[in-house]
């Protein structure tokens, strides 16, 4: 079992669920089960599949919960792009939103990667 608060990619997941929940609170009352409900859905989907696969004892079955964690920040970065596009957030907030996620996307990559080669 891995100590999966020690990895930078979930701490840094963990920020990212931070700075969505922040922005999210800017969404209309009308998106509060669409697009308010998904972005925060699949946000805390990263962290949590990073720890829940930490808790598994084979490697195969770790590397399975970081490919969902991994979809859910593509499904992240697609929904904030959504929210950019319907005018909802500036621009510019979404756009640095975007980069975390980004951050966050290729951390995964770089941690799936370095098992693979294990």
């Amino acid at each position: 079992m891995k100590d999966f608060k020690k990895l930078n990619v979930w701490q840094k997941s963990i920020e990212l669920v931070t700075f969505v929940y922040e922005i999210s609170k800017d969404f209309p009352a009308t998106e509060k089960y669409g697009l308010t409900s998904q972005v925060t859905r699949s946000a805390v989907s990263i962290p949590s599949n990073i720890a829940e696969g930490s808790s598994r004892f084979s490697e195969r079955d770790y590397f399975r919960f970081l490919e969902i964690a991994l979809g859910s920040a593509f499904e992240l970065e697609t929904q904030l792009i959504i929210v950019e596009k319907l005018e909802i957030v500036s621009s510019t907030e979404i756009s640095g939103l975007i980069d975390k996620t980004k951050t966050v996307q290729k951390m995964l990559s770089g941690l799936m990667s370095k098992l693979n080669r294990s």
